[in-house]
């Protein structure tokens, strides 16, 4: 039960898609669209077994210091066989190439996420001046991260974490 976890291609996007399609039925994570998908490639790896996508995640930067994990997706059959575990690793391993020291999550698997060096975070984690430049961005996640009242029925339920790295 082998898999490897890789940068994301193009050719990959569909596969994502599908992955992401059963989250979006359950209202577990909000859906995206094939363009939204194909602009982000570059922040996507995934796992893949024998050619099947089994699993992919991104890092999106939000700022200098900060990125996010989003998009985090490990297909039923192989959860609990280290394949979350090892698209974070990954993830992570990309935030530290980047500069970043801080990752931010949205999720409803908290365990999983405390597991891995992330904590429960209050309202303002940033200093006013950055809050006031990251109001500005057109990112969901961004204002989910800043906890804007707009967001907030997208997030029920749902846990706001951080990680120092």
């Amino acid at each position: 039960m082998s898999y490897t976890v890789r940068s994301a291609r193009s050719a990959d996007i569909l596969g994502i898609h599908q992955l992401l399609a059963p989250l979006v039925e359950r209202r577990i994570l909000l859906g995206k669209d094939l363009a939204v998908l194909y602009g982000a490639v570059q922040e996507f790896v995934v796992a893949e077994q024998d050619g099947q996508l089994i699993g992919c995640g991104a890092l999106h930067v939000m700022w200098e210091d900060l990125g996010e994990i989003r998009t985090l997706i490990v297909r039923d059959d192989w959860l609990r066989h280290g394949v979350g575990r090892a698209i974070v690793e990954a993830l992570e391993g990309r935030a530290h190439d980047l500069g970043l020291t801080r990752l931010f999550c949205l999720t409803f698997e908290v365990d999983f996420f405390t597991r891995r060096g992330f904590s429960p975070i209050g309202e303002q984690v940033v200093d006013p001046d950055v809050y006031s430049q990251l109001l500005r961005s057109p990112d969901e996640g961004v204002a989910e991260f800043l906890d804007l009242a707009h967001v907030k029925p997208n997030t029920l339920g749902n846990t706001r974490m951080l990680k120092n790295l």
